[in-house]
């Protein structure tokens, strides 16, 4: 289909795990609204993501948090041009809501309704955040759910160089903090426990360095973190502290060392990380290095459009719905 305008008013809302979001943005850019209902409380007795307790509380709350996106961006629902909703990956009884709700709202309305890859929502995060930002660029994906390598141009779709063959590096972060006896999310807690510790104190293995192609594995480094756990017996805060940070230096040595190579064998300058583990201090650090050592220019969201949001599924709809796209997933390898 054509090229049409890019829809003046786009409402988003992403469900697609535990996070239950809705935002409205203006022209494609301009983040009018943004709202975030977490899970958190719900989930952490459990140390993980319960899928029925996600999409139950989804059910609760998701007509309050479009409510709720709309009056901080002063609008009323009928003054919408599009709606744009998460279609997967995801929890299938978590995604099913936000689909349900959106298709039910944009039938009211009268509006068109577009289903958006997750990850090319994180990927348009940091397309709406900063707008220096052109393409081509390498977009590395970190998040609980998916480590991957996309080349982004103007030609077409994001074209996957490489991924993880396992654990997500969330996923893994995640694992880790529950055997060192840390709170969930493990992301946040690994970083914090982290900054107290030695990054030397144990030689974790560096997953898939030296080998051939731009995948990622993560479930060695984990159990290697789960190894040294057993050997030590009742851990100190010292040893918890020193362990969080070995693995993190690791797990960030195996992302900073492939995204390298990704930029060198596409021959591009521009990096664009996004997704929740975009907010690890450590990795934005070591990014940053690389760029001053290798001469090219690293690109992170805010730290609120890391994590998952609804911004970011508007944004991305927008610029399906300008070319015509309706219902229905669009593709992102």
């Amino acid at each position: 289909m054509g090229a049409r305008s890019i829809p003046e008013l786009v409402l988003g809302v992403e469900s697609s795990c535990d996070d239950l979001a809705a935002a409205v943005v203006g022209r494609g850019r301009e983040i009018l609204s943004s709202v975030v209902r977490g899970q958190t409380s719900v989930h952490r007795p459990y140390g993980g993501v319960v899928p029925e307790l996600a999409s139950r509380d989804h059910v609760r709350w998701v007509s309050d948090v479009v409510e709720a996106a709309l009056r901080a961006a002063g609008l009323t629902a009928e003054q919408l041009d599009g709606i744009a909703v998460t279609a997967g990956p995801g929890l299938v009884g978590s995604l099913l809501v936000g689909l349900s709700f959106g298709k039910a709202l944009a039938y009211r309305l009268g509006v068109p309704v577009v289903g958006v890859h997750h990850l090319a929502g994180h990927l348009a995060s940091v397309e709406i955040s900063d707008a220096g930002l052109a393409r081509p660029y390498i977009g590395l994906v970190v998040s609980g759910g998916h480590t991957a390598l996309y080349r982004l141009t103007d030609a077409g779709p994001p074209v996957r160089l490489g991924e993880t063959r396992d654990d997500a590096v969330g996923e893994a972060f995640d694992k880790v903090a529950k055997l060192l006896g840390l709170p969930y999310p493990g992301g946040p807690a690994v970083a914090a426990a982290a900054e107290r510790g030695r990054e030397d104190a144990i030689r974790f293995p560096r997953p898939m360095l030296g080998k051939a192609g731009l995948d990622f594995s993560f479930s060695g480094l984990k159990t290697a973190v789960a190894l040294e756990v057993e050997r030590r017996g009742e851990l100190s805060e010292e040893e918890v502290a020193d362990l969080a940070a070995s693995f993190e230096a690791a797990a960030v040595d195996a992302l900073v060392s492939r995204a390298r190579r990704a930029l060198r064998q596409a021959g591009m300058q521009r990096l664009a990380v996004v997704g929740g583990v975009a907010a690890n201090q450590r990795l934005r650090r070591e990014l940053v290095r690389a760029a001053a050592t290798d001469g090219f220019r690293a690109t992170f969201p805010p730290l609120a459009l890391c994590t998952d949001n609804a911004a970011m599924i508007a944004a991305a709809g927008a610029a399906l719905l300008a070319r015509g796209e309706r219902h229905g997933a669009a593709p992102c390898p």
